[in-house]
């Protein structure tokens, strides 16, 4: 069946709320981070401020694809929330990057650590990004752009929980070098991650049909309806990760008057709701012309 694709569901309130804990644990990390000499505190606290901007865009968006259609933007403004997600993953895979590359630095030339600041503030990121996680575990699966705020504040209590880790293991037994090991698995964490969100994204930007539709099957699937001779001019495209749009042209064996062409047009319509989950679905007629994707208009 389909998807809810309701967005206005997403509550502001939630998004606000996890903006201002993670700024303010953003703010403690950094300090405590310069205070201390860790680089993975730092690394969390960055890890957090992204999850912040994440979390402000997501906001963003959702402000803006509640705004209603107009005759400029006939689609409205749904796809603030894919562009969110866009420019969020590659700020996030720069970053990852940066702090890969600190890491390396500082396994090279190793400076003294207070695990003591790192535990405590460790414990703190833990504490205030589980509430986040908690916070918009009902709003997850709602958009892309929920989802990627989720999935990095979830990441960032997982970082916290290894910068703890860390802090521990510097505490008693003096490897500093933990510190920036701790920075590298973070970095490679999230370029993991960030990757697979910025490959959807940018499958949706591009509008290239999702990896799970396959146009063949659609096409095999719709030439078994009675009455048709070709199916071409195939297009199908993401207005959003839960917004799924299909358009074709459809050759047809007798020149039908456009009232006798209603049953078709339901019976496609429903075997694309049904089996392939589309939505919106746009059919053109024609009669006559050449069998193939080149056929005449």
């Amino acid at each position: 069946m389909a998807h809810n694709h309701d967005t206005n569901q997403v509550s502001l309130t939630k998004l606000i709320f996890t903006i201002i804990l993670n700024l303010i644990i953003t703010a403690a990390q950094i300090v405590g981070g310069i205070i201390s000499g860790s680089l993975a505190l730092i690394s969390d606290a960055i890890h957090n401020l992204s999850d912040s901007v994440s979390v402000i865009l997501a906001w963003l968006a959702q402000v803006l694809s509640r705004k209603p259609t107009t005759l400029k933007s006939t689609f409205g403004y749904k796809r603030a929330e894919i562009l969110a997600a866009f420019f969020n993953s590659i700020a996030l895979i720069v970053i990852s990057i940066y702090l890969i590359y600190e890491a390396i630095n500082r396994l090279l030339h190793p400076e003294p650590v207070d695990p003591k600041w790192m535990f405590w503030l460790g414990l703190l990121g833990l504490v205030a990004n589980g509430i986040s996680v908690l916070v918009l575990e009902r709003e997850k699966n709602k958009n892309i752009n929920i989802k990627a705020a989720y999935l990095h504040l979830l990441g960032d209590a997982l970082t916290s929980l290894a910068v703890i880790v860390g802090a521990v293991l510097i505490w008693l037994y003096n490897v500093v070098w933990v510190d920036a090991l701790v920075t590298i698995l973070i970095g490679i964490y999230l370029l993991v991650h960030t990757w697979k969100l910025l490959k959807e994204s940018v499958t949706i930007l591009m509008q290239m049909a999702p990896a799970d539709i396959d146009i063949q099957q659609i096409k095999t699937r719709l030439m078994q309806i009675e009455g048709l001779r070709n199916v071409h001019h195939i297009h199908v495209w993401n207005l959003t990760d839960k917004l799924l749009h299909f358009e074709c042209h459809l050759n047809l064996e007798n020149d039908l008057h456009v009232s006798e062409t209603g049953f078709i047009c339901s019976k496609i319509r429903k075997i694309l709701h049904d089996e392939f989950d589309v939505e919106h679905v746009t059919l053109q007629f024609e009669f006559g012309g050449k069998n193939g994707v080149g056929c005449d208009c």
